[in-house]
């Protein structure tokens, strides 16, 4: 049998504000399971961010590059995110799980999604031990703390971190 095997392209939606290593992890992984993989940074949030669309792309970008992942893109969407799966030649979106509650919501949005586009399936990936209970929220929490910031970003997301809160 001489079949090709393709493992597709798939897109990892969020609003990374601001990218954490569960982020990173969830992104190496995806990585070595897909074939492309686009990080893809919500401009229509309902969250209220701590960074603007741009400068949560740039820190995507910066640690995308540190990870060296040459099947890894970083790009900005808006509106309907099965719109912008299509966009992408994409058939799968990928969604972390932190714990019980994050299932629920997301199993709601995998249904959501797929009955927009019956094309399009949800793949979530567990966090795994180191990653399970960072957050976003709690990471910028801390920063307004000021705790310590390891382990939960990279030292160069915790440094543009830092500036936001000082002001700088």
């Amino acid at each position: 049998m001489n079949a090709k095997i393709s493992k597709k392209i798939a897109v990892y939606p969020g609003a990374f504000d601001p990218v954490t290593l569960g982020h990173c992890d969830i992104i190496k992984r995806a990585a070595y399971t897909f074939d492309r993989v686009v990080v893809a940074v919500a401009q229509d949030s309902r969250k209220s961010t701590m960074f603007s669309t741009e400068d949560r792309f740039f820190m995507l970008c910066g640690e995308v590059e540190v990870m060296q992942l040459p099947n890894v893109e970083v790009a900005i969407f808006g509106g309907l995110l099965v719109d912008f799966v299509k966009s992408q030649g994409a058939v799968v979106i990928v969604r972390g799980l932190r714990a019980v509650s994050d299932f629920e919501y997301e199993f709601k949005m995998a249904y959501i999604n797929h009955k927009l586009n019956r094309e399009v399936d949800t793949v979530f990936m567990p966090a795994t031990e180191d990653g399970h209970f960072i957050s976003s929220s709690l990471v910028k929490e801390l920063a307004r703390l000021g705790g310590s910031l390891s382990g939960l970003v990279s030292d160069k997301v915790a440094e543009v971190i830092q500036k936001r809160i000082r002001g700088a």
